[in-house]
């Protein structure tokens, strides 16, 4: 397995370096500028993105933010979770949830959440593989 260095994103630069990693999980991205300018925004409610780097290239990411609420208390909620297909090969997916749930203990929250498409079958049995279980649905709507 290959050696990752994790570090948080907090440049502009390294925004731009992560863009093309995101848009695997995010298409929708229009580019590097505008991803740069809304994960900042984000970073205004709490979001961090931590990325992985082999070498001096960005190889998966791992948006988060801690939050609270009456369902789970504190807890770390995973809005991103990306990984180039070589690195899933090296088992960066694992790295990463390992990183996050540390993350999580760290600032003393009881729960790690996160949310994936109910088609999504080949990430929901990644997550089933790292201990985490199916708790319900998550509703939403387009306004």
């Amino acid at each position: 397995m290959s050696t990752f260095r994790l570090s948080l994103i907090d440049s502009d630069q390294d925004y731009a370096a992560c863009f093309d990693v995101m848009r695997e999980l995010r298409p929708h991205l229009r580019d590097a500028a505008s991803f740069t300018a809304q994960a900042r925004r984000q970073s205004e409610q709490g979001y961090r993105l931590l990325g992985a780097w082999q070498g001096h290239q960005v190889k998966g990411l791992a948006g988060y933010r801690i939050q609270e609420n009456l369902i789970y208390g504190r807890f770390l909620y995973v809005d991103d979770l990306v990984a180039t297909a070589d690195a899933r090969s090296q088992g960066l997916g694992g790295v990463l949830i390992e990183a996050l749930r540390e993350t999580a203990k760290q600032q003393d929250c009881a729960h790690f959440v996160l949310d994936t498409g109910l088609g999504n079958a080949l990430a929901q049995r990644f997550y089933f593989r790292q201990g985490l279980l199916s708790k319900g649905m998550h509703f939403s709507q387009a306004l």
